[in-house]
């Protein structure tokens, strides 16, 4: 296994993949869901050949037909000569491990192309850092030479919207028939929404909830000079994803006409930095000092009331040494 390997063998691997072996970038994938020091390893060898993709993060409600849409544009994109990674996200249960593909299935039809590299991507041992683990994966990706990288996730929940978080463009799949159309779209992906997609717009309320959509975003007054556009499409009859394609490209350029581009990952890779440093002082600092008698038996003296959490962990980190 990789996670097995030593520092040269890694460099190795990630050679193979910037040579565009496929078996080589899903054992890097691997590598990164399992977690481990080969990661670390993997990203160093990595790093300098990244930043060339143009990353666009799909989520949604679960029946909106993600996978159907992401499907169709991978057709679409391929029409437009471009070379398509789609990195299909799953935070699944710790419990089953691998990732639920569910109708997925579908967008193996692209499989023998050798412009498409498809991959399902779980949690596994990375549950409450997901995002970071999900943006290695795409960065493996980008410097296997893929012009875009299409980052799709099942659901709506903090760990789908952290994955979204990582890419330039997000796309929101919103369906009809959802009940109240409006909290449906409040419900954490509103900020995060650059283009909306409504799909299966043969439906009848599928006007309904274009309307709903428009009335929060004038309600939105902190938008910058991008309105997020609203895309009507029927992924299963393959209609309106031209349109979707032409938004993608739309909004790529007023990225980076405007700056904002620079400035989105600029942000993003602070919080990385602050991720990983966390990381390492829960695993190197924190961890050590949890795991002996006296925690213990100074949780015993919280548990009973004796003393409060925060003079427990006064003990652990005290507030000079945070400061300093």
């Amino acid at each position: 296994m990789v996670t097995e390997t030593t520092e040269e063998a890694a460099a190795r691997l990630v050679e193979s993949l910037l040579k565009g072996n496929r078996r080589a970038a899903g054992r890097v994938i691997s590598a990164i869901e399992d977690g481990g020091d080969a990661v670390e390893m993997l990203m160093r060898a990595l790093y300098p050949h990244t930043g060339r993709a143009s990353i666009v993060g799909i989520t949604g409600p679960p029946g909106a037909g993600k996978s159907t849409v992401v499907d169709e544009l991978i057709r679409v994109m391929r029409a437009d000569g471009r070379a398509v990674a789609v990195l299909a996200v799953d935070p699944n249960s710790p419990f089953s491990g691998g990732a639920v593909l569910g109708d997925r299935v579908r967008m193996m039809r692209h499989a023998t192309d050798p412009e498409v590299f498809i991959r399902s991507m779980g949690a596994r041992g990375h549950l409450g850092g997901l995002a970071l683990a999900s943006h290695n994966a795409l960065l493996a990706l980008d410097a296997m030479g893929f012009s875009d990288l299409l980052a799709e996730t099942v659901g709506v929940g903090q760990s789908e919207l952290e994955v979204a978080g990582t890419a330039d463009t997000t796309v929101v799949v919103v369906p009809p028939g959802l009940g109240d159309g409006v909290q449906a779209i409040k419900a954490g992906i509103m900020e995060i929404a650059d283009i909306f997609v409504v799909n299966k717009a043969d439906h009848p309320q599928a006007d309904r909830v274009v309307a709903d959509i428009r009335d929060v975003l004038r309600m939105d007054l902190k938008r910058p000079e991008w309105t997020p556009p609203i895309v009507k499409t029927v992924a299963t009859a393959g209609e309106g994803l031209e349109d979707l394609w032409i938004r993608i490209r739309q909004h790529r350029r007023y990225l980076e006409e405007s700056g904002e581009l620079e400035r989105r990952r600029r942000a993003r890779l602070e919080q990385e930095i602050v991720e990983i440093a966390e990381r390492r002082l829960r695993e190197q600092v924190l961890r050590p000092r949890t795991a002996t008698p006296e925690f213990r038996a100074m949780l015993t003296d919280v548990v009973e009331r004796r003393m409060n959490p925060y003079e427990a962990a006064e003990q652990i980190v005290p507030k000079t040494a945070a400061a300093g």
